[in-house]
């Protein structure tokens, strides 16, 4: 009997863990774009999970939509519906409708009895929701906390958090924020956005013409029509009515197809209303006004719009997945994590400035953007879900200062690691790899470089490709790719404007679009030199130092200089050519046409040049040495030569060495900086001769600098790597 008890008692343990009462409430059309992956990601599920739905707020109001009727049309059985809220759209009808869920939600609660209640975002309706299951003991699932934004939705979003028991995030920083809120980092999931699982795909349906042609008539074209959606700001309702007056003034005068939607039930939403139809609005040939429209269309209008204006969240988040161009007007968003599409206009004061945005904006494409989410949100949030044992204690526990750093958590239900695909466009190679925040090579690709342009841009696709997919393995979460190619570089548009001629068809290439399109991810390009830079910054001995240079040793000679922290370009994109300073007026031929460049002495090209003509006169083997007859001769013949006595190839060296040392001479004395770093396979034969003429020809005053070889494996590539990671995509206008 006590056997049979036991097994009734493990099973019973076992069907709690299997099987998981969830509670999903929604109140509104926007919370439930986020919340129906999860629903239809539990509603698949029905071995491990029953779900039950409550539909409560704007959702069964006929001014708003009635948008439960979406509910019902994605096959969700709903389970209550609550009305809940009191018209009257002011500050008073705000808290009334709290007062009203918080009588009405208890009764829905115990009937259902929940294992766990899911809340997304910051709406009032969402705070009643989390004070009622909190105080009934339901344990709570909060999404998107931790976010900052400008309004009272900061103060309500950060209250359900302290009344939430477990949190899914979207973004790093607001990771971070929840664990300085002192929440528990075991019961936080950086997930991302769970609309993001759906929209990633929208881009690229092929009917997107017919939503198109439904909601703006037949003439509309893909890019030519603007998306408007703005709503009050509950903490200076007069002052966003005047905004939203000077908008629809500004629209209005810019003669676009516009598709604009009513705020949202927010105190001053129903001055708002009165605004658009003082103006016409409704009836403006250029304008169609509606109340909602399916999340599923809507993100193929943002996906294809010439711009975005506003203050809507979607503005901030959803568009920059899509690089559409955003305006984003006044406080309501501040705070909020942006990709580089949205141009702030937080003083919209003006009408001529919000058309002056207008002209800036509409029609451009930004690179996609997936700060908030990697289109696999859904997934770990199930499996958060099925790792929530209710056995555990329902009291929360605080973590107090000191907060845990949180790096990297438990594989199982926690992130992953923030990393970079790091392309390196050389003349012989193309590789790329998986890089992290650290500077750890996860995993490498190479592949001979293709001849054509074609067959390159293809052969970039795929490895991205595979290294994006076996990323996945890694546990790292790709924030966008980062290239170093040989040649004179715009970074500031992503494009080659010419190569060096080891690099063939490779002009006036635009490298950012297809592989941003193709990838749906950011994309920053820069000349080799410059990233290997960059990598030294991040990476190597440039860490901290306010003013350095780096010269590249290989093939041929390049490199960066860090100026004040900065990375310097010059005008036309060619600062930094260090190869090309002239140490000689008559000294050999360079690659670029002119005459004694630091790389016709100093360069592998150079060297192997030497290495031939000592070679065809007899005079480069030495005892000790083979070159075999099908073997070319290389650089690497003459370094092992001088290291085995040949004078005259210790010579040519010596040389080359010099020739380097004047030119970084004449870099002293331009720029000035504390450290040299010399870098590429040619430096540590270099150093040593460098650092004497630096003490015997330069000015007492640059004598003292400081210089190093370069300690970085892989500088091209994790300078690469370092544009991704430490891009910072603020804008302000």
């Amino acid at each position: 009997m006590n056997i049979q008890k036991q097994k009734k008692v493990i099973m019973e343990k076992s069907y709690r863990k299997k099987k998981l009462r969830v509670c999903v409430a929604t109140c509104n059309r926007a919370d439930y774009s986020k919340l129906a992956p999860i629903m239809f990601g539990i509603k698949a599920d029905p071995e491990n999970f029953d779900l039950e739905v409550v539909v409560l707020g704007s959702h069964l109001i006929d001014d708003y939509g009635n948008t439960y009727r979406m509910i019902e049309q994605d096959d969700f059985d709903i389970h209550t519906k609550l009305h809940t809220i009191v018209r009257g759209e002011d500050e008073s009808a705000m808290v009334e409708s709290v007062g009203l869920a918080l009588v009405k939600l208890p009764d829905v609660l115990n009937r259902l009895r929940p294992d766990v209640m899911i809340v997304h975002g910051d709406r009032f309706d969402a705070l009643a929701l989390a004070t009622s299951a909190a105080l009934m003991n339901i344990r709570i699932l909060h999404v998107e906390g931790g976010e900052v934004s400008g309004t009272i939705d900061d103060s309500i979003r950060h209250a359900i958090t302290k009344l939430a028991h477990y949190h899914v995030c979207c973004t790093r920083s607001a990771e971070q924020h929840l664990i300085a809120m002192c929440e528990d980092n075991d019961r936080i999931l950086l997930a991302g956005c769970p609309s993001y699982d759906k929209l990633l795909s929208a881009m690229n349906k092929e009917d997107y013409m017919s939503v198109l042609k439904n909601w703006l008539g037949e003439g509309v074209n893909a890019g030519d029509y603007i998306v408007a959606l703005q709503h009050p700001v509950t903490t200076n309702i007069k002052h966003s009515i005047k905004m939203f007056e000077l908008t629809l003034d500004a629209l209005i005068s810019f003669n676009k197809k516009i598709l604009i939607l009513f705020p949202n039930i927010d105190a001053g939403s129903k001055e708002m209303v009165r605004v658009m139809r003082k103006k016409g609005i409704e009836h403006h040939p250029n304008f169609r006004a509606v109340k909602h429209v399916p999340f599923e269309q809507f993100i193929q209008m943002v996906a294809h719009a010439g711009c975005m204006i506003g203050n809507s969240s979607c503005g901030v988040r959803e568009a920059g997945a899509f690089g559409t161009p955003v305006i984003n007007l006044g406080t309501r968003q501040t705070g909020r994590e942006t990709g580089e599409n949205v141009l702030h206009v937080r003083d919209a004061d003006t009408q001529n400035k919000i058309f002056h945005a207008l002209e800036l904006q509409f029609g451009k494409r930004y690179p996609c953007s997936k700060i908030y989410g990697d289109g696999n949100a859904v997934p770990r949030i199930l499996k958060f879900l099925k790792s929530i044992d209710l056995d555990e204690p329902m009291q929360k526990k605080f973590r107090f200062p000191p907060v845990k750093e949180c790096f990297s958590q438990d594989i199982d239900y926690v992130l992953e690691t923030q990393s970079a695909l790091a392309v390196d466009l050389g003349g012989t190679n193309l590789r790329v790899a998986i890089i992290s925040m650290k500077g750890e090579i996860l995993k490498k690709y190479s592949q001979s470089n293709p001849k054509t342009y074609e067959e390159r841009i293809d052969l970039i696709l795929k490895m991205c490709v595979e290294a994006a997919t076996e990323a996945v393995r890694f546990n790292c979460r790709i924030l966008g790719v980062g290239i170093s190619t040989g040649g004179r570089v715009n970074p500031h548009e992503g494009v080659v404007l010419h190569s060096t001629k080891l690099i063939q068809e490779w002009n006036s290439v635009d490298l950012r679009t297809p592989i941003s399109d193709a990838l749906h991810l950011p994309v920053w390009v820069d000349n080799d030199g410059n990233c290997a830079a960059l990598a030294e910054k991040k990476f190597g001995h440039g860490k901290g130092v306010e003013n350095f240079v780096t010269v590249i040793t290989g093939t041929g000679i390049g490199g960066g200089i860090i100026h004040h922290n900065e990375l310097i370009h010059g005008s036309t994109f060619c600062a930094a050519e260090l190869g090309h300073i002239m140490v000689s007026l008559d000294g050999p031929e360079c690659l670029c046409g002119s005459r004694g460049c630091i790389e016709a002495y100093a360069s592998g090209m150079a060297l192997q040049r030497e290495a031939k003509k000592l070679h065809d006169e007899d005079m480069l083997l030495v005892e000790g040495m083979l070159v075999k007859n099908e073997e070319p001769v290389s650089a690497v013949h003459l370094i092992q030569a001088a290291k085995l006595g040949n004078s005259k190839a210790d010579n040519i060296l010596r040389a080359a060495g010099a020739a380097l040392a004047v030119g970084i001479v004449n870099i002293l004395h331009t720029v000035n900086p504390s450290l040299v770093i010399l870098s590429g396979v040619l430096a540590p034969h270099y150093e040593n001769i460098v650092k004497h003429v630096v003490s015997q020809r330069a000015l007492t005053s640059a004598q003292g600098v400081n210089v190093v070889t370069s300690e970085l494996e892989e500088p091209a590539l994790l300078g690469a790597a370092s544009m991704v990671l430490d891009y910072t995509t603020r804008r302000l206008y």
